[in-house]
């Protein structure tokens, strides 16, 4: 699914298929057919060396890693270029959870991006197509009249990915669950991927 990985050549296992947390990710996270997509905390490292965070929609998760989409323009896609390295959370504070995870990033295919762009909701394929730097300087009346002539002119349903439609994958490195308890102290599991392609697990306070 994904292209210009080179790690992809070597049988040390990079993603997600020898975890020994993998059925509870699969417990914590939607399958990738539900419509509602988890609101993560996606953090980029800047051209100036600091961290950058923004949240973005997690698209998919499979034994390969984490997905995410995204304008191929947009400063996160830059960063990802320059150092390819990236870390996401996401908190349930409802169930006492919290997943943290670090790991390496390259880009997908436009093939394997388009599926997901056709799961997007009507408003956010049409944010794809007009979300640009020059829509964002318009004044708003001319922002609500273009948004609605654009979707006038494209039924929903119709609307195909655009040139900077951009797949991400997310192989991870580190993957650390918090639990929490209202009648004792959380605590984390972290869990490390090894040279070798094996995890490593460390108990840790909360």
């Amino acid at each position: 699914m994904a292209s210009g990985n080179p790690l992809g050549a070597s049988t040390i296992p990079v993603g997600l298929s020898s975890a020994p947390f993998l059925s509870e990710l699969r417990e914590w996270l939607p399958t990738n057919d539900e419509f509602v997509r988890p609101l993560v905390a996606l953090a980029t490292l800047g051209e100036d060396g600091y961290p950058d965070v923004r949240h973005v929609l997690l698209s998919e998760f499979s034994e390969e890693g984490f997905f995410f989409h995204t304008d191929s323009r947009s400063r996160k896609v830059a960063e990802l270029a320059r150092a390819p390295r990236a870390s996401f959370t996401i908190a349930w504070p409802e169930f006492g959870r919290q997943l943290s995870v670090t790991g390496d990033t390259e880009m997908l295919t436009s093939d394997a991006a388009a599926h997901v762009f056709a799961k997007r909701s009507p408003y956010l394929q049409v944010l794809a197509h007009l979300n640009d730097s020059a829509f964002a300087q318009q004044a708003l009346d001319d922002r609500l009249s273009h948004w609605a002539a654009f979707t006038a002119a494209h039924a929903t349903g119709t609307l195909s990915p655009p040139e900077t439609w951009a797949g991400i994958l997310l192989r991870p490195r580190r993957v650390t669950l918090w639990h929490g308890r209202p009648d004792t102290a959380s605590r984390r599991t972290e869990h490390t991927r090894e040279a070798d392609g094996t995890w490593s697990t460390a108990i840790l306070p909360g």
